[in-house]
């Protein structure tokens, strides 16, 4: 898919990002592992009615990447400093897993500014498996230095079983695509440590913007525990559980992840 992509300067910070289409704004949010091609698919279909900005969140793809202590907060910040380089007032914002952690945090800095939340696979607060498989990725990454090693002992963490035993090339692509990672190992340790001190959940009842919760039901990393912090928490949330699905949920069941995602923004757009 062929998108112009721009770079923005935001704070001390480079952002690159593809702003597509035209209409109401939808900022997309990338997780921990990845970066703006995430949504590849998302931006295609969305363009034709929305305006559509995604992004690499610093520390990861073409965006500055800088050795520090980051937060979560500190992402929220630079996505709010793009929508003011890109004049956007406000806008609906969807995340991924760390993705959703930012919304989240954005909600709170700025609660004029978001307009509805999509919530994929995220979190408010990680549960001690959650936690633990982190921890797990983060310490694979950095005992090897290796992505590709890191993508061999992650993968099976973001599909579920039925999906990684019957879709071998499926799973192989997937395990590239993370191996293939060009950034700092610092900067993915800095933003995971930023996952696991991350905890909203105090706060959620702050959030008064209609939130769509999609979860994968056998998701080890934001497991229903957190799904149901998420969802006891939120004032204006629903709930859609994908069954037989685990954290890529959005990979595993591609047709009907879009088909929500498109008819929560046309509803709240």
């Amino acid at each position: 898919m062929d998108f112009e992509l721009k770079l923005a300067t935001v704070g001390n910070y480079t952002l690159r990002y593809v702003d597509e289409g035209s209409g109401p704004a939808v900022v997309l949010i990338h997780g921990l592992a990845g970066d703006y091609s995430a949504w590849l698919a998302q931006i295609a279909v969305l363009r034709e009615s929305y305006r559509v900005i995604a992004f690499d969140n610093r520390g990861a793809g073409q965006s500055t990447q800088v050795d520090e202590p980051v937060s979560t907060a500190d992402l929220a910040r630079d996505t709010l400093g793009l929508m003011d380089h890109l004049q956007i007032a406000s806008a609906h914002v969807v995340g991924r897993s760390m993705g959703g952690a930012v919304a989240q945090q954005m909600a709170l800095l700025a609660p004029a500014r978001v307009l509805s939340m999509v919530l994929c696979a995220s979190f408010a607060r990680l549960d001690p498996l959650g936690r633990r498989v982190l921890l797990n990725m983060r310490d694979a990454l950095e005992w090897r230095m290796s992505w590709a090693d890191h993508a061999r002992h992650s993968v099976q963490n973001f599909v579920s079983a039925d999906f990684f035993n019957s879709q071998p090339e499926r799973v192989a692509a997937i395990e590239r695509l993370i191996g293939g990672e060009t950034r700092l190992p610092a900067c993915y340790v800095r933003q995971n440590t930023a996952c696991q001190e991350h905890d909203t959940l105090p706060d959620l009842a702050r959030i008064h913007q209609p939130v769509l919760v999609m979860a994968g039901a056998s998701d080890p990393i934001c497991s229903l525990t957190a799904t149901g912090w998420l969802r006891d928490g939120l004032p204006n949330a629903r709930i859609e559980i994908f069954d037989n699905a685990s954290h890529f949920f959005l990979m595993e069941q591609p047709g009907r992840f879009q088909q929500l995602l498109s008819v929560w923004l046309g509803q709240n757009a």
